[in-house]
């Protein structure tokens, strides 16, 4: 009994062993503050904010709501969190027993002229047949000597909470395409109206054309001229209602709904970008950023498999052991105690021939987990990247709307007045069509520009790690 009991205080302490030793997730070089960020001491994020309260447009929750619920990516998402669940729950099982119960009948007919036939009837079987009678539980059970069975386990934590991440990740993304859909077809809303009001202004100066070419006052030029400038204005309505079209069969379907029309009320000058944004400190990304936590999830997991693979090239102790009842009549099967058997075996496998093989894999899983530790620096990096990238955006498109409304302005007063010196004659046709070209795409490329600032801030929101709360 005191071996035994040595026995198993030994095996206790070699399962605390750990063959190998992990590496600890780096901590990234991270700057002060984001780059083009407005120095504040302010360190809190809009990626801390929760969706609903960063979008407030009632039009635009209602088709995030929707997306998040509905839409097929998330699901997917979701149900990758369920499996990996599910394995996880089933490595608790991997120290457990393996426990098997059999029931077999066997009859066995050996030839007359074999020993066995020969020596049946020494067994008093009195018959040429011999039957088998057996009913058994078997046990099996492997002491985790090296941790692989816990290393096991810590994997497949990791891989789940990987895909909890994964679908975080995927949340932020659906919610930056929605608002940016939504913002695009704001945009489309707003040029269909520019051109709408720029094809009645060109008719408006065809009519007093054609009115002074009537009186002898302009050529034939002068109106084709004017009227190949409609035709251009009016060719611009159909190509923004199709846009619409297209925009609000993509919004629909990321909502996970039939394509189909979306009833808007609000209008793209509506929507003002603050004079400040918080981006927060670089070291909230690491605990915001879903795709970062994943990758940081990775190199646990990858720690693990390193720790599994090595293991596998260890010696393994099994247990065995395996009882119940056997006879060679049906009628003593269960005759006990006689018909009673039990076997207890333990072993020690030691690969050999494999042991190359298994080598490999493990010099494979080194490099694995030096490669997610490569891959969360990236992340890492990237993520830096993008939020000052959309930083700079919102700074410069500011400056832009700025200098396109001042333009816009201008090219207003000057279409007004080329109509009214036209009207007096002191202006050329040429001059009022080319100042009513100019305010067209001038206004066109302000509305451009709104929805440009708009979807830089819904992508710095992204970037911050915002959208998944």
């Amino acid at each position: 009994m005191k071996k035994y009991i040595n026995g198993l205080l030994l095996l206790l302490s070699l399962s605390a062993c750990k063959v190998s030793k992990d590496i600890a997730t780096p901590k990234p070089a991270l700057p002060d503050n984001f780059r083009n960020a407005a120095l504040t001491a302010d360190t809190l994020s809009i990626g801390d904010m929760q969706w609903k309260n960063f979008f407030s447009d009632a039009t635009l929750q209602n088709l995030i709501d929707s997306a998040i619920n509905r839409n097929y990516d998330m699901q997917l998402a979701v149900k990758n969190i369920e499996a990996s669940r599910l394995l996880f729950r089933q490595t608790k099982w991997n120290n457990v027993p393996q426990v098997d119960a059999t029931v077999q009948a066997t009859i066995n007919r050996p030839s007359n002229n074999s020993l066995n036939g020969l020596s049946l009837s020494s067994f008093g079987v009195g018959s040429s047949a011999a039957d088998d009678y057996t009913s058994y539980i078997s046990l099996s059970w492997e002491a985790d000597i090296w941790g692989k069975i816990r290393s096991k386990s810590k994997a497949a934590l990791a891989e789940y909470l990987s895909t909890i991440e994964a679908k975080k990740a995927v949340q932020t993304t659906l919610v930056n395409n929605v608002a940016q859909g939504y913002y695009n077809l704001l945009m489309l809303d707003e040029q269909l109206k520019i051109a709408q009001s720029n094809e009645r202004l060109n008719d408006s100066t065809l009519r007093i054309i054609k009115l002074q070419y009537d009186a002898g006052q302009v050529t034939l030029l002068a109106v084709q001229q004017a009227e190949a400038q409609l035709l251009t204005a009016q060719s611009l309505v159909p190509q923004f209602e199709q846009n619409i079209k297209i925009q609000e069969d993509a919004l629909s379907i990321l909502a996970g709904r039939l394509p189909g029309d979306i009833s808007r009320s609000a209008t793209l000058d509506q929507f003002e970008v603050p004079a400040t944004i918080s981006s927060g400190i670089p070291s909230s990304l690491l605990a915001n950023r879903p795709d970062v936590k994943s990758a940081e999830y990775a190199i646990q997991e990858a720690n693990a498999n390193v720790n599994v693979n090595k293991a596998a090239m260890y010696p393994a102790l099994r247990i065995t052991a395996s009882g119940g009842t056997d006879a060679f009549r049906a009628s003593d099967w269960f005759n006990i105690p006689s018909s009673l058997f039990g076997i207890v075996a333990g072993s020690v496998i030691q690969p050999l021939l494999e042991h190359k093989e298994l080598q490999t894999q493990y010099r494979v899983a080194e490099v694995n987990r030096d490669k997610s530790v490569i891959q969360f620096k990236q992340s890492v990096l990237n993520a830096i990247g993008e939020v000052s990238d959309a930083l700079v955006k919102i700074d410069k498109l500011k400056q832009q709307q700025v200098i396109v409304q001042n333009q816009v302005n201008t090219l207003n007063r000057a279409t007004q007045n080329a109509n009214l010196l036209f009207q007096n004659g002191l202006a050329t046709y040429l001059e009022v069509i080319t100042a009513q070209s100019n305010v067209l795409q001038s206004q066109l490329q302000l509305a451009s520009i709104k929805r440009d600032e708009l979807s830089a801030v819904s992508e710095l929101y992204q970037s911050l790690g915002g959208g998944w709360r």
